[in-house]
């Protein structure tokens, strides 16, 4: 069991957000018990995962229009964008682990 100074120490440093994960394994083992480190999302896996394709098909549309206009052939109908953007989105959906490729 841990003395009574270390205990305080350990407090203190949670109080000031300074604890290490060394420090809560210690604590966690001397009382028992496992730390568990959980990172929850802020929104559900589904709509982070449309959101970022929606991101990247945006990025690869806008880099293709670029070279389009550049060649007289850009797309001026909005509502064709969106569509076109709709269908990369639900293209990269398909492969989700790729989603967070900057290589894209």
């Amino acid at each position: 069991m841990q003395d009574q100074p270390r205990i305080v120490e350990l407090e203190k440093a949670e109080a000031k957000g300074n604890i290490t994960m060394q420090s809560s394994e210690r604590a966690a083992q001397a009382l028992g018990c496992r730390v568990v480190y959980v990172l929850v999302p802020l929104k559900p896996l589904t709509t982070a995962l449309e959101e970022r394709a929606l991101q990247m098909a945006e990025r690869q549309l806008s880099s293709v229009e670029q070279t389009m206009r550049l060649e007289a052939q850009g797309v001026d109908d909005e509502e064709q964008r969106k569509r076109a953007r709709q269908r990369l989105a639900d293209e990269l959906l398909r492969r989700p682990a790729r989603l967070w490729d900057d290589n894209r």
